[in-house]
């Protein structure tokens, strides 16, 4: 099989290259390098991915409707899977930037679509990451797929809604199967720096304080990066049918199901590094929420997915990686 991964050198995206690479497939990538976070650590994520013989790397923009049609044809012609991950990613940022979201979220995401209904001839599934953020401020926990998502509090939550009702409409019109991952704070090796957890980490190891919003009061739904893959990995290999004339078009949240306090995932954090952390509270910021809190009910039962990495397992691995990575960079 081959599959075209959008965002190849981005945190997700080069752990589902590995993964699909490891288990014999043929993988296109694609990133274009932004600057939102140091881009040398996705050279770095490359540079892992290109000693495998059947990976493929373009730089492009996936906004750019020129260059996707001309990698299409060039290396698009066998690709029976899409894992569209590249987007312009954080929520405060969005409060900055917010051309760059739609540029990067809603345009590219129309690009990833027209490219795969006109240039994939071999297309049987597309798969789109989605966020947690779509739920909003929503009381209700856990959080599940059938739950009201009409009021955003971000725009990064906004763009990625605006995307599931894209694929939705493009799933309908030409019947291209689709299936769109909610994902839950995905953390672990190789992780983005924008992230509290490697924010936090690298702050404690410097013996600088760190900042804990809403007076520390968060509860998060970590989930490690090893069982969002597998759960990507499960969707792909299942694309929708359509269901009594329904699009072919679904939704499944990828989430740990196990929200952990902020106060304890500190307190593992210090523990995993030998370090105390000094804590300084502020008040919630512009777009945050605090809760997120997956139902993964949905997605057990069709994809017979279920996440079983501890945060204590998960912030072992990201510490002993942040060791050795940031030892190699002095």
């Amino acid at each position: 099989m081959r599959v075209s991964v959008t965002g190849a050198a981005g945190f997700i995206g080069s752990h589902l290259a590995e993964a699909l690479l490891a288990a014999g497939h043929d993988v296109v990538g694609i990133d274009s390098f932004t600057d939102y976070y140091d881009p040398a650590l996705k050279q770095a994520r490359l540079k892992e991915l290109e000693r495998h013989a059947g990976f493929t790397f373009v730089e492009a923009d996936i906004a750019d409707p020129a260059a996707m049609r001309a990698l299409a044809e060039a290396h698009g012609a066998e690709v029976t899977g899409v894992v569209h991950l590249a987007a312009q990613a954080g929520v405060r940022y969005s409060l900055q930037k917010p051309y760059e979201y739609v540029r990067s979220n809603l345009e590219g995401h129309m690009v990833v679509l027209e490219t795969c209904r006109h240039h994939l001839p071999a297309l049987r599934h597309l798969v789109y990451a989605s966020s947690s953020s779509v739920y909003g401020g929503n009381a209700k926990v856990p959080f599940a797929v059938g739950d009201p998502v009409e009021e955003p509090v971000s725009l990064y939550a906004a763009t990625k809604r605006a995307d599931e009702i894209l694929s939705q409409a493009y799933a309908h019109l030409y019947r291209i199967p689709q299936t769109g991952l909610r994902f839950f704070t995905v953390y672990g090796p190789w992780g983005r720096p924008d992230m509290a957890y490697y924010g936090f980490t690298d702050a404690i190891a410097a013996g600088r304080p760190i900042t804990l919003f809403n007076d520390g009061q968060m509860l998060r739904d970590f989930t490690y990066i090893d069982d969002i893959v597998d759960g990507v990995l499960r969707a792909l290999d299942r694309p929708p049918a359509p269901d009594e004339g329904k699009a072919p078009h679904r939704l499944y949240n990828l989430g740990n199901n196990r929200p952990v306090a902020l106060e304890r995932f500190v307190a593992v954090l210090e523990q995993t590094l030998g370090r105390p952390a000094l804590r300084r509270l502020a008040p919630m910021q512009p777009g945050d929420v605090p809760v997120t809190y997956a139902d993964i009910e949905a997605t057990t039962r069709d994809l017979g997915w279920r996440p079983t990495t501890t945060i204590e397992e998960g912030l072992a691995r990201f510490v002993a990686w942040y060791r050795a990575y940031h030892a190699a960079a002095r």
